[in-house]
Parts: structure tokens; sequence; C-alpha cells
């Protein structure tokens, strides 16, 4: 039961500790920033061409009558809409963590020799372009995952009742933990641990990774509300994911020892 509010706490000391590291959390804003240009222009197009590429793939629905033609389409142009946004949503922090691996890369190396009791901070020791690789090709996997469980709470959100109040909930919750998963990602694959064994050390602290990525997932419904808790979010997720591997930490991130140039 300890790990019930254990995670919000991670959530809160990340984003109290971009704000006292004001330059890294601006750096940090650049990322979210790019990409919700890209899904605002995304979604706005499938708004305004939604409808005619129902139509188009819809020919069978062409000589139906009124009014039951423009109910289907308009009940599929929803649909279409409804799934581009939840995939905008379940997509957003692994895009924008692929785009800002650099930004983030050095976030998390910056909280980790900030709160370390040594001042060190793990380092992968692989060149950038694999780095991008790895988290490209791991994010995509985890993508698809989230992308199955969608379809399968989308579908249940037809089922009377359960539909309108449980699938909705139960959405947010598997949402944070694949949000979770991506955010404590940055600081794991620097220390070189595969996901297969990510995902089983999250598994094993379920109740600890629900309390950081469930109020998070309901945070992350609004982008535009994502890019400013991104970086704070990175750094809460740097913050766990020492605990998780048992990693001594400073309270509070105490600026270790010959370190404060580090944090400054």
């Amino acid at each position: 039961m300890r790990d019930l509010g254990a995670g919000f706490r991670y959530f809160l000391k990340g984003q109290r500790w971009v704000a006292r590291h004001g330059k890294q959390y601006g750096f940090g804003l650049i990322p979210g920033l790019i990409t919700l240009v890209l899904y605002a222009g995304a979604l706005v197009a499938l708004a305004l061409w939604g409808e005619d590429f129902v139509s188009w793939s819809t020919p069978f629905a062409d000589d139906w009558s009124s009014p039951w033609q423009g109910l289907f389409r308009g009940f599929l142009t929803a649909v279409l809409f409804v799934l581009g946004l939840l995939l905008s949503v379940v997509t957003f922090t692994a895009v924008t963590l692929l785009i800002g691996q650099p930004f983030y890369e050095n976030l998390s190396e910056k909280v980790d020799r900030d709160v370390s009791p040594d001042g060190s901070a793990p380092e992968s020791g692989l060149p950038l372009w694999r780095e991008l690789w790895i988290s490209g090709r791991d994010s995509l996997r985890i993508v698809l995952r989230a992308a199955l469980w969608g379809v399968l709470l989308f579908a249940l959100g037809f089922t009377p009742v359960v539909g309108q109040t449980v699938v909705p909930m139960l959405g947010v919750v598997v949402t944070g933990f694949f949000l979770t998963e991506e955010l404590t990602a940055v600081a794991l694959q620097r220390r070189r641990v595969e996901l297969r064994d990510r995902l089983t050390l999250l598994r094993s602290r379920k109740t600890l990774i629900w309390s950081f990525g469930t109020p998070l997932a309901a945070a992350f419904l609004v982008p535009f509300v994502a890019v400013f808790l991104m970086p704070g979010a990175v750094a809460g997720a740097t913050l766990m994911a020492r605990e998780l591997l048992g990693e001594e930490t400073q309270e509070d991130g105490a600026p270790a020892p010959d370190q404060e140039s580090v944090s400054r």
C-alpha cells in the first residue's frame, strides 16, 4: 500500500526539480512544442478531410437513402476522429521522447548527478545514433501494444453502462502504464536495461507505476498541458527509476559533494 501515493510524489518531485532548474526546463519544452505543432496539424487535417476519406472508403453506401447514409458516414467520421485523438494521446509521449532524445537524456543525466550521493550518473556508452535506434525501436513496440489495448477498450466502449463508466477509467490507467514505461525508459536505457526487463521491472511495482502514470495520463489528455509537464515527468521518472533499481538517492536532491556546479 505504500506505493499507492509514492508514484504521485515522484511526479511532484520531478516538477519541483525542473522548477529549481529553469534552464533544463526551458530546453525540455522544445521537443514537446514541436510534437504539439505536428499533432495539431494532423488532427486539423483529420477534422477537415475525415468525412471525405470516409465517403471514399465506403462506396457501398453511395446508394443508401436518407438519413441512413448520413448517419452511417457521420458515425464513422466521428469514430475516425476519436481514434485519431486516442492515438495522439497514446503516442504523444513516445514521439516527443524520440524527437527530444538528446534533450531528455541530458535532463535525466542532470537529475541523476544531482541526487546521486557521489554525484555520478550512469552512461550507456553507446553512440547517439545507436541510442536513437534503440529508443525508436522500443517506442514502436510500446505503441503497438498500446494500440492493441486501445482497440480493445474502444470495442468495449459500446457495452451498455460499463462502456460509459468503467472503460474510460480503465483506459486512463492503461495509458498511464505505457506513459510511465516511455518516461522511465530515458533513465533505464542509459543503464542498458532492455525493454523486456523494463516491463518486468514495472510490472513488479504496478501500484507505484499506476500512481505515477494515471494522473499524468489524465493530464496528458490535453496535449498543451503535456508539453509543460513533460520535463518534470522525465525528471520524476528518473527519480522513480532509481528506486525501482534500488539505487541510493539523496533526500530532496540536495547537491552531492563537488557537484554544485553541475546542479547550477
